[in-house]
């Protein structure tokens, strides 16, 4: 009862005022805040560390990950050149080394007699056709996230888009996207993913990808959450998510979740108890507020991490293709980080 009485002392006229000074408070929050400065030696010393820790990882880990499946049996039919095991391997040292799929079986063919692999570039091709390494892929990124005790997460979660083709970059239309509510009309062009990060450790904890929206993307990545049995005490997503329904549906799923989203212009004082408490933190309380909705950026330099890695494109045209693209560079993520 007495949280009911402290939402309800929120009025329309305090929300919209402090909406429309929005601008104001971030920017004298910003300016209370020292920025670290990056040695960029000691970084580059720290990544090297933490790619060899990485490829350790990814060796043990691709061979646990196939042990969870039933995938030892041959396959019916003609037999596959390639063993699942370096089915895996082979797409996700690809995606690492941003590579085509011809470049990447010239280079194979260059270390036939060590890797005992002779294959042409369609056989990689139809790797990513492949479910099986789909699943070893969900399996590895389970393994991740059991080893670092994930189960219950803070979460940042954000959307980003990736070319299809060379001839345009992602960062001159994205703006545009944005104006239009992220939904793309370029079809074929550009695709969504949105991806969840646990803001303590810098792990991915889920994702989504669709062609037609951000929005669809986002709902599958909670679906893959929820396949991961993970729980969120916390979530911070940008304005573009900010609505009661979303918080509602939010508080069904993760009971006692903590929301911390900006109010959009015109938001009215109504709705559950969830989105009441949070637009009175947000009134009440904004430096507080703003420390945990700002730790939204991890999500933000992730992706920015991840695209200056594995490039802004994915050579890819067919959907279900360009979802397996992207979940090597999510593992990939996570294979770099799991070792801090």
């Amino acid at each position: 009862m007495l949280c009911l009485h402290v939402c309800t002392m929120l009025t329309n006229k305090q929300l919209t005022k402090k909406i429309s000074l929005l601008d104001e408070l971030i920017k004298t929050y910003n300016s209370s805040k020292q920025e670290a400065k990056r040695d960029f030696a000691t970084y580059e010393s720290n990544y090297l560390n933490r790619l060899k820790k990485a490829i350790a990882f990814f060796q043990d880990l691709t061979t646990k990950a196939i042990n969870l499946t039933n995938f030892h049996k041959q396959k019916m039919g003609r037999p596959e050149k390639l063993i699942l095991e370096q089915r895996v391997k082979i797409l996700l040292i690809q995606r690492y080394m941003q590579r085509s799929n011809r470049e990447m079986s010239k280079m194979l063919m260059l270390f036939a007699y060590l890797q005992n692999i002779d294959i042409s570039y369609k056989t990689i091709e139809r790797l990513y056709d492949d479910e099986r390494i789909k699943i070893v892929l969900f399996n590895m990124n389970s393994l991740i996230h059991k080893e670092l005790s994930i189960t219950k997460a803070d979460a940042s979660g954000d959307g980003t888009g990736f070319m299809l083709s060379i001839k345009q970059h992602y960062a001159s239309i994205a703006q545009k996207l944005k104006e239009k509510g992220k939904v793309n009309t370029k079809r074929r062009k550009t695709f969504y993913s949105f991806t969840l990060m646990d803001v303590k450790k810098r792990i991915y904890l889920a994702y989504g990808t669709s062609y037609q929206s951000e929005k669809a993307a986002y709902n599958k990545a909670m679906s893959m959450l929820k396949e991961m049995n993970i729980s969120l005490n916390s979530i911070r997503l940008d304005r573009y998510y900010s609505g009661k329904n979303l918080v509602k549906n939010l508080n069904q799923t993760h009971k006692g979740i903590k929301c911390y989203l900006i109010p959009k212009k015109g938001t009215k004082v109504r709705g559950t108890t969830a989105w009441l408490e949070m637009l009175t933190q947000f009134c009440n309380n904004n430096k507080e507020y703003f420390r945990e909705y700002f730790k939204r950026n991890q999500s933000e330099s992730g992706f920015s991490e991840d695209k200056r890695r594995f490039g802004w494109r994915i050579p890819q045209k067919i959907e279900t293709r360009i979802d397996i693209a992207y979940f090597s560079i999510f593992t990939w993520h996570n294979l770099l980080w799991a070792g801090q």
